[in-house]
């Protein structure tokens, strides 16, 4: 377990480590604002200590700048405790400064995810919000912006407790049934079949939106690969929007992959254009053994892709073979093309001319269609996962839960059931904090950001 003392007064830049306008510095602990307010100068009136909470004050802070400190008094704060956030100049040196001085007054350089942890410890969030809290910082897109922002806001965490209150319900139901006889309880309580399947099939939703969570937030990778000279430098350059790739007439220019980042319909892509494919004959003649291990290297990407884009120079086809299940052929230079260009196989190829750009938004739609095969995209409104803990916790619950009706179906007793509605409810706990340990907090918040 890393150095968790929530005792302490705890500080770090809550900005990025770059020169800019602004920094923000954040501290956070019981004592902070009187421990800061005797070297903070205000020109004039009440002095820090005297300011009420979420007010900010303009003033010199120990002859290193002139800056402004809001402050935050317990539970009104983010972390839930007494904090303050200092702004100051953006220069480097400055900000150095500042912290040297906060290390000075004998506070300590918070750990990752710490200024969270404490929120969450006070009973500020659920760890299905602190969680979202990251997942809103790395998200990459509008759609993952958004499904973070959703689960910020409670989604998921409402949704859990819902099915946490029918199963403890159920439990509830249970114990009855065991402590007392049927003559004493006055009634005939069967096994509350009905609310244990309605929770296993919400939890199964959740589950099932995994995948669109991963796909909206993690991304995808996909490879444009395809003959000498097809145009998958141009196309690469045109989903980036900029020269990043060398274009020319001459075979053999992309003797590597290139790689960078780009979003198609708010899916974040790790695009590849890589070094053109030849005849089997053609690549045993190179002389040049660099573009002969950039096709191997080549090959070798497009069979882990999450997508191919094969081209095809329409001007010059030539009959492909290439086709994994996912792949989207493209049949490019349609603008210099003949219609003989277009007959069998190459009349089910996607038409695109990267030079005009036409067909280029049909391509996008594509991609979007078969990156989202297979996959369920939930309903507006319904909260969805990315989360692997919260996938692992929810998957631990529906398989607790299915044993839980095998078992009832089996005729197995009472007695025998009850522990699995328990490890269903455990499991969820520990998505939304009701049940956990330091070794699951240092694994949440370990993967956070310093002053986050």
């Amino acid at each position: 377990m890393r150095n968790f003392n929530a005792d302490d007064i705890i500080y770090a830049p809550a900005t990025a480590w770059a020169m800019g306008a602004i920094a923000v510095i954040r501290v956070s602990g019981a004592g902070c604002i009187d421990s800061i307010a005797p070297d903070f100068k205000v020109a004039g009136g009440k002095n820090l200590s005297e300011r009420a909470s979420a007010s900010a004050t303009y003033g010199s802070l120990k002859d290193i700048d002139d800056c402004v400190i809001t402050i935050y008094r317990g539970s009104r704060s983010y972390t839930g405790e007494e904090s303050l956030e200092i702004s100051c100049h953006g220069g480097l040196q400055t900000v150095k400064e500042i912290l040297s001085y906060l290390s000075e007054k004998g506070f300590r350089k918070a750990e990752g995810g710490e200024f969270t942890l404490r929120a969450f410890l006070h009973g500020k969030m659920d760890l299905t919000r602190a969680e979202a809290v990251n997942e809103l910082i790395l998200s990459r897109g509008e759609v993952s912006k958004a499904m973070a922002l959703d689960r910020l806001n409670g989604s998921l965490f409402r949704r859990i407790q819902i099915i946490r209150d029918r199963l403890l319900t159920v439990m509830g139901r249970l114990e009855v049934q065991l402590d007392y006889s049927e003559d004493e309880i006055g009634e005939d309580l069967t096994f509350p079949r009905k609310e244990v399947m309605a929770s296993l099939s919400e939890i199964d939703a959740l589950i099932n939106s995994f995948s669109a969570g991963r796909l909206y937030s993690q991304g995808a990778r996909v490879v444009i690969c395809g003959r000498t000279n097809a145009g998958k430098s141009s196309l690469f350059n045109l989903f980036l929007k900029q020269e990043r790739a060398i274009v020319s007439p001459i075979k053999g220019t992309t003797r590597d992959f290139l790689e960078a980042q780009c979003t198609v319909n708010s899916i974040p892509i790790r695009l590849y254009d890589t070094a053109g494919f030849r005849d089997a004959l053609e690549v045993e003649t190179l002389e040049d053994g660099i573009e002969k291990e950039g096709i191997r290297r080549s090959e070798e990407l497009a069979e882990t892709a999450d997508l191919v884009i094969y081209m095809t120079d329409a001007s010059e086809p030539v009959d492909e073979k290439y086709g994994p299940s996912r792949c989207i052929k493209v049949l490019n230079k349609t603008d210099i093309a003949s219609e003989m260009s277009f007959k069998p196989p190459f009349d089910s190829y996607l038409r695109l001319s990267v030079s005009t750009g036409e067909g280029f938004n049909e391509l996008c739609s594509k991609i979007t269609e078969k990156l989202e095969e297979g996959i369920i995209i939930p309903s507006s409104g319904d909260p969805v996962i990315e989360n692997e803990r919260q996938k692992a916790n929810l998957e631990r619950a529906s398989e607790a839960l299915k044993a839980a009706l095998t078992n009832e179906e089996n005729g197995l007793p009472l007695d025998l059931i009850a522990p699995d509605i328990q490890e269903a409810l455990e499991a969820l706990g520990e998505i939304t904090g009701e049940v956990t340990t330091e070794d699951i907090l240092d694994n949440i918040f370990s993967n956070f950001c310093v002053g986050k």
